[in-house]
């Protein structure tokens, strides 16, 4: 029973330590507790006081080499928080660099749809004005010819009044020769 007494005073030991942490959120020192819990027992529910102190040693060692792998893991862990970081503030500032070429294209983009719209504008008045002046153009050409007819019709009206003066003035020549 004596070869026993060391190995229970080593489990206690790291039972002891384990428990003194407070607790938090499941560390790697949790999981290593539930763990060395777990390996106490064997598939047959032996308890690992029961077997001899040579497997228990390298139940010990084992559990230091993986809270040292922890340690480890954690250390590189902080040290990957500080690259991320700084990989995300540099993506960070390209994409606000980004954002603000993309703002300069919008602004220039917007004046450039602005100077299009005006243009667009101005054209739509011309041809607005453009079909107004046709209109015009087309009255106007109508009442040319209206007063080309009417100049027409008065030039035979005029032809037609000096033909009749003049048979008119024939006339009475007639009638005076006559009268004498």
């Amino acid at each position: 029973m004596s070869s026993y007494y060391p190995r229970t005073k080593d489990l206690t030991r790291t039972r002891k330590s384990l428990t003194d942490s407070p607790p938090s959120s499941p560390s790697p020192t949790d999981k290593n507790y539930r763990h060395d819990r777990l390996s106490r027992y064997d598939s047959s529910g032996e308890s690992a006081t029961d077997k001899p102190l040579g497997r228990t040693s390298s139940y010990t060692r084992r559990e230091t080499r993986l809270a040292a792998l922890n340690r480890q893991e954690q250390d590189s862990g902080t040290k990957d928080y500080k690259k991320m970081y700084a990989e995300a503030l540099h993506e960070n500032e390209r994409l606000k660099s980004r954002l603000q070429d993309s703002k300069q294209e919008l602004v220039k983009i917007r004046s450039q749809l602005e100077k299009v719209t005006q243009r667009h504008d101005r054209i739509s008045e011309r041809s607005t004005a453009l079909d107004s002046e046709k209109r015009e153009k087309q009255a106007l050409e109508k009442r040319v010819s209206n007063m080309e007819e009417e100049l027409k019709i008065l030039t035979e009206l005029k032809s037609d009044n000096q033909r009749l003066k003049d048979e008119n003035g024939a006339l009475i020549r007639v009638i005076s020769k006559l009268s004498k």
